[in-house]
């Protein structure tokens, strides 16, 4: 099967394999795209949790960026952890050398034991600086929290913090709503121009580590195909709740979803 896009993932490394560059790949690669990537930080962890965290040089993520794109240009880019300020000044600076246009971005902060990923500073140029680079922001509740500094309790909460993105400088804003206590999930997409609610039965399971990195890489690789950034969103969040109910139960904690949902292996290996 040909290919259908390059994607350039640049984002910190998981060790168990449910998130970060390791589910961005699986996910590119399952929509029928290629994966290429910039490693931000090194994480050792399982599903029960973080170890430790040790960042890659500013200096080599940039050239993991640079030389990469010099070569291979991307169609899209999709953007994860960004552990330090040096960091995130680091790929702005990459980003503006290669100039591609459909950035996705992801701001991931927290991982899913609860572990803190990002420090406050890192925060600050993201939300003066990174956000107004980008062609959508993906944040689910606590993330959206501390990006606004709101609480959220409800579908009008997220439309409330999403608004506040978009005076930060973002285009396009996708608040996830797995945080509400609801039996339907609701995801809200926004920009000055429309507001739209994409609603899907709540899948109640604790299996659902990486679904954030899933669902911004699978965007990225819908929108780098042609797809409009809406329909993007709207593909991407039934891939990954596909993927979510397909899950293959691993680990003790929160473990991984089904990348593989999309194919079919049809051949018998021997």
């Amino acid at each position: 099967m040909k290919t259908k896009s390059k994607i350039l993932i640049i984002a910190g490394s998981d060790s168990s394999g449910g998130a970060g560059i390791q589910a961005d790949i699986k996910t590119v690669t399952a929509l029928g795209s290629y994966a290429m990537t910039a490693i931000t930080a090194v994480t050792s962890q399982n599903t029960t949790g973080v170890k430790s965290i040790e960042s890659i040089s500013p200096i080599e993520i940039s050239k993991q960026i640079e030389f990469t794109s010099k070569d291979i240009k991307p169609d899209a880019i999709k953007i994860g952890m960004l552990h330090s300020v040096e960091i995130v000044n680091a790929v702005l600076k990459s980003l503006n050398k290669i100039s591609v246009k459909k950035i996705i971005l992801d701001p991931v902060m927290i991982a899913k034991g609860g572990t803190k990923l990002i420090n406050d500073s890192s925060i600050k140029i993201i939300k003066s600086k990174l956000i107004k680079k980008v062609s959508l922001i993906t944040p689910n509740i606590p993330e959206a929290e501390i990006l606004t500094k709101t609480r959220i309790f409800s579908v009008e909460h997220m439309i409330c913090a999403a608004r506040i993105l978009i005076r930060l400088g973002a285009k396009n804003v996708l608040i996830k709503g797995g945080h509400l206590k609801s039996k339907i999930m609701q995801d809200i997409f926004l920009n000055k121009n429309e507001i739209s609610t994409f609603k899907n039965k709540k899948i109640y399971t604790k299996n659902t580590h990486g679904t954030g990195c899933t669902l911004s890489s699978a965007i990225a690789t819908y929108y780098s195909c042609g797809k409009t950034l809406k329909k993007s969103c709207e593909m991407a969040i039934k891939y990954v709740n596909h993927s979510i109910g397909t899950g293959p139960r691993y680990g003790k904690g929160h473990g991984p979803i089904n990348h593989l949902s999309t194919i079919n292996i049809n051949k018998k290996f021997k």
